[in-house]
């Protein structure tokens, strides 16, 4: 009967070691994958649904706009742009950031602003 005891206490202590560089592990992941610098470096602006699992998203990345076609596997840059070329509701105060229909409409404007140039 010691020998049992002595087995459940080693087996025990084993499953506690075990358990915790699970936990060591869990930690050190979450320490080093946290995201530095404090503020965020890309701030989605907006959204446009062109199909059903395709979108447009405008993105800002410090000073400079990009205009994206996301789908499913594949993200590419459609056309860049300086923040100031971009004239948002978020620079006015009090004024709510650009949403769904505000970019839809901004980038309807744009597309037939394009259109133009390319037919003259």
């Amino acid at each position: 009967m010691p020998e049992l005891g002595a087995s459940l206490l080693q087996m025990s202590f084993g499953l506690a070691v075990v358990v915790g560089l699970l936990f060591a592990c869990l930690w050190l992941m979450r320490r080093l994958s946290a995201p530095r610098g404090g503020g965020a470096a890309v701030k989605v602006l907006g959204a446009a649904a062109v199909g059903p699992r395709e979108r447009v998203v405008l993105v800002e990345i410090g000073e400079d706009v990009l205009v994206l076609g996301v789908a499913p596997g594949s993200v590419a840059r459609l056309h860049e742009l300086k923040r100031a070329d971009l004239p948002l509701p978020a620079d006015v105060p009090g004024q709510p950031a650009p949403g769904g229909k505000a970019f839809a409409t901004w980038l309807r404007q744009a597309a037939e602003r394009r259109e133009r140039r390319d037919d003259a």
